[in-house]
């Protein structure tokens, strides 16, 4: 298997980077993102484009891929519903776009969250967005796509998150997060199991399109 990963540098990214570099099926892993990923790897690649809203340019790299992790996004902190939108529809909808006309053969993994409104109408507005995000790319003729709504998640080799207020969540949340994941396993999953779950979804599918946290979690056993 070839797998592109988008967003590489992030916590969800860095777990899904280790677990497809450890990976003895997956032959290469080519990261997409503006900041290189600091890791070394015989079968890594790193592409930095210019601009994460056109890929005409670099089209021929992204080609001959079976999956794609898209593990990019951003926080909703300080940011007007339009600017989320662009930075969260309009990345994600420009790179899918792409890649399911260059590999149509493609399996395609979207880390949303939970809590985000497929419906498109309620009333908090990232959920809104994920949502419209999630919707497009479902549309999109990949071979398969797949949601992942991820709620509390534990990292597990030192990943963190770019995003100084996810930080610091994360940060005040690290020592409940394993008694949490004790009395409500369905509610936290670890790095390691999105990183396996997506290689699974990507290698063999899955029941459901939209996977919450339980779901990743069975796919990651």
């Amino acid at each position: 298997m070839k797998a592109l990963i988008f967003g590489a540098t992030g916590m969800v990214g860095q777990g899904v980077l280790r677990e497809c570099l450890l990976d003895p099926d997956i032959d290469v892993v080519q990261t997409v993102g503006r900041s290189p990923t600091g890791v070394k790897h015989a079968k890594l690649r790193e592409l930095a484009p210019p601009d994460l809203m056109r890929y005409a340019e670099i089209e021929a790299e992204l080609r001959g891929f079976d999956a794609c992790f898209f593990c990019l996004g951003a926080s909703s902190f300080g940011m007007s519903e339009a600017e989320y939108e662009r930075v969260t529809y309009g990345i994600a909808m420009a790179a899918a776009e792409t890649l399911s006309r260059l590999n149509p053969g493609m399996t395609f993994v979207y880390v949303s969250g939970a809590g985000t409104d497929s419906s498109e109408k309620g009333r908090i507005a990232w959920a809104r967005v994920k949502g419209r995000t999630e919707n497009a790319l479902l549309r999109l003729p990949f071979k398969a796509a797949y949601m992942f709504r991820p709620a509390g998640i534990q990292s597990m080799h030192g990943e963190r998150s770019k995003t100084v207020p996810y930080r610091i969540a994360y940060f005040l949340a690290k020592p409940l997060l394993p008694l949490l994941r004790r009395v409500s396993p369905a509610s936290v999953v670890t790095t390691e199991e999105l990183g396996r779950a997506m290689i699974r979804v990507a290698r063999t599918g899955a029941p459901k399109r939209i996977l919450e946290s339980s779901d990743i979690r069975d796919c990651a056993r």
